[in-house]
Order: structure tokens, then C-alpha cells, then sequence
């Protein structure tokens, strides 16, 4: 399991989580590896990948622009569909998923997010994203595909966090 934290625009994420001896802690068994749209992440479970992510939730508020979980080979989830799979367990992700979104990056920026239709294949799509280095294909719920605001700062449920940095 891998989960890969893409950066807010001008946040080198890296240098920020390294910076914090909090951040520091939390990752002290992780082995963070530095991408050009953020930090990613080897882990060995999905509960301890939602483990972490809640550990880091402070940065994530303010540093990260979305976490996504990796459920294949270069193919990910959002935060929400994982926190299903695990704590549900109602939900069970196949080879195919209906509600997915391919994301577009150009030079580590996020560009780009198009809804993918049921069925197809990222290759269909490459018109509708010209211009960019890279793409990632993301399954998601069927609230999420459905939302407009999918570039909004706060893209996890951050209920009952707190402000305060921590210590």
C-alpha cells in the first residue's frame, strides 16, 4: 500500500514534513520519497495507511491539497473511498471501479481532473488533457465523482480537527 500526498500549489511538502519534529516523528519508520507533486509514501496496510494520514492530519489541512491512496499499480483512491473499504467493509473495490476521475499534472502541478466515463480507459482521454507530463487514474465515491469542487483546499473531512499546531 502507498499513498501519495500531492502538495498545494507553492508548498514544497517534502522540505515542510522534515522541517517539523512532530511530522518527523510520525513518519520515523516511513521512508517518505520525494515526488515532483508531493511525498510518497510505502506503507503496509491500508489501516496503517489511514492510521498515518491521521497522524499527519495538521499538515494535511494546511499543506496538502489531496491524499490518495494507491490500490494498484498507478492507479489510486481518494481518502473517502478508502476510509469506506476499511471502516465499512460495505464496500469492495475490483479490477473496475464506475467513479473515477484521471488527473492531469504538468511539472508536478495538479491541472487537471476529468470525470472518467464507466468503462473507459485512460488513453481515451488524452485529447481532453493536452499539455500535461502526467496523468493518474483516481477512483473515488459516487458523491465525489459528482462534485464540482474537486480543486477546493479542503478535500478530506477535517471534523473536530484542530487549529492549533501541534506541538
Amino acid at each position: 500500500m502507498n499513498i501519495l500526498l500531492i502538495q498545494r500549489d507553492g508548498v514544497n511538502l517534502h522540505h515542510t514534513l522534515f522541517a517539523s519534529e512532530t511530522s518527523r516523528i510520525a513518519l520515523r519508520f516511513y521512508h517518505p520519497k520525494k515526488k515532483p507533486c508531493g511525498v510518497y509514501i510505502s506503507v503496509a496496510s491500508l489501516g496503517s495507511a489511514l492510521s498515518l494520514v491521521s497522524e499527519l492530519r495538521w499538515y494535511i489541512r494546511r499543506y496538502i491539497r489531496e491524499v490518495l491512496f494507491e490500490v494498484k499499480k498507478g492507479v489510486y483512491c481518494t481518502h473517502t473511498l478508502a476510509s469506506d473499504v476499511y471502516y465499512e467493509r460495505t464496500v469492495a473495490l475490483g479490477s473496475e471501479w464506475a467513479y473515477r476521475r484521471l488527473y492531469g499534472f504538468r511539472h508536478g502541478q495538479l491541472i487537471s481532473a476529468v470525470v472518467m466515463a464507466p468503462g473507459s480507459s485512460v488513453e481515451e482521454y488524452h485529447q481532453d488533457i493536452i499539455g500535461v507530463d502526467a496523468t493518474i487514474e483516481v477512483w473515488c465515491t459516487e458523491e465525489e465523482v459528482e462534485e464540482t469542487g474537486i480543486f477546493e483546499p479542503e478535500l478530506i473531512d477535517t471534523d473536530g480537527l484542530s487549529d492549533s499546531p501541534p506541538e
